[in-house]
This record gives structure tokens, sequence and C-alpha cells, in this order.
């Protein structure tokens, strides 16, 4: 009896070592798939986007009002937490509109509008759970509204690094957030990317929890605006 005790244990234990090295694989698997965050163009054409980084520029030459155009992207990046292991989770949509102002060397107000019907990560499954979660079905658009100017003259010799203030509305609630701002010219217009850290709580969002699988609730709303005069 002690013996079929022994073996039976023995069955569980490796069993449980199983479920466990095979969540960690996959948590490596899916966290090398991960796409990068959302970034300027780099000299070496390595980032996001394929637009050029622009040299030197008369801040003169920036005054006036910008369009988000084609190329640009926005989306989020939180964590799963899948048997103990993270496993990060981004989703992305290119359906993104607005507008950014600039007066002198500060941008002056900035609207950008994010439709979240069109938000995918590598999961349909997933995707469908987002879409009722954030109750897209009464409001499809999450939207950034900047609240004070922002000071971009370092953008007349290279990258813009500053922090700005504004509201975001996710599932029709706004909340005050900061978001970390980087610009430069390149040679189609302005590239401006953003990051906000957030809690889903909130924006009364509720994130999942399935025993098994939890999603943490703090991520970050990411941008990378392709902006055209």
């Amino acid at each position: 009896m002690q013996k079929k005790w022994i073996i039976a244990l023995a069955a569980v234990v490796v069993a449980v070592l199983a479920v466990v090295a095979g969540t960690a694989l996959y948590a490596k698997i899916q966290n090398d798939r991960a796409p990068d965050e959302l970034a300027l163009t780099s000299p070496e054409g390595t980032a996001s986007s394929t637009s050029e980084p622009a040299g030197p520029v008369d801040l003169d030459s920036l005054a006036g009002t910008w369009t988000v155009s084609e190329g640009s992207q926005a989306g989020y990046r939180v964590d799963e937490v899948l048997n103990g292991q993270d496993v990060t989770v981004v989703g992305r949509t290119s359906d993104v509109t607005g507008t950014v102002t600039v007066t002198g060397s500060e941008v002056t107000a900035a609207d950008v509008t994010v439709s979240m019907t069109s938000v995918t990560t590598d999961s349909s499954s997933r995707d469908g759970q987002f879409l009722d979660i954030l109750s897209t079905s009464e409001h499809p658009t999450s939207a950034f509204v900047l609240t004070s100017p922002v000071d971009i003259s370092a953008v007349a010799d290279g990258v813009a690094s500053v922090d700005g203030a504004g509201d975001l509305t996710i599932a029709g609630v706004t909340r005050p957030v900061t978001v970390e701002l980087k610009a430069q010219t390149t040679a189609d217009g302005v590239e401006v990317s953003g990051v906000i850290p957030v809690t889903f709580s909130d924006f009364d969002v509720d994130a999942p929890d399935l025993g098994f699988v939890k999603v943490e609730d703090a991520g970050t709303v990411e941008m990378l605006l392709q902006l055209t005069q």
C-alpha cells in the first residue's frame, strides 16, 4: 500500500512539474513574441516607424495644427499572470485620429482618439473579452486630451523628451494622467511617441480573473503618432 502511495505522489509531482515547466515555456515564447514598445524612429531604422529622423529644424516651421496621419498606432500593454508566470499581452490598432497644435516652442493642444473596437492581440478570444470588458458597444473610442502646454524646444536639435498632463478617457470614464512624450521631426513631418501608465480600476474596468489566469490591474497605454500638415 505504501508503495502505491509513493507512486501516486510521484505521479502528482511529475504532473505539477510538467505544468509549471510548460507554463514557463509558454510564457517565454509569448514574451519573446510581444512587440516592442512603440518608439520613435532611430537613425538605424530599428524602431516601429519607417519615417527617417530629420536633422536640426527651425521651430517656426512647426507652428500650426498638425493632423494624426497614416502610420500612427496606439494600444495597450499589460501582464497576464498564468499559473504564476507573467505573460506580456500587447493590443494594437492603426485606427487613430486627432490633431496637435504647436505655438512657438510649445505644444499647446492635442486631441487623440483611438477606435477600441479595432484593437487586436494575437488571440481572437482575448480580443472578444477585451471588447466586452471595455463596453465598446457603448464606448467604441478612447481619447487623450492635453490639458497643459508642453515645451518641445529641444526638438530643434533632435529629440524632445517631456512629461505632459492630460485627460484620458477609457470606457466612458475620464481621469487625469501624465504622459511621457518624445518628439522629433522627420522627412514627412513630426513623429510623437507617448506612454501613459494606467490603473484600469481607476476607469471602472475590472481586470479578468479566471483563477489560473488573471490580468494585472496596472498597465500602459502606448501611442506613436505620425503628424502631417
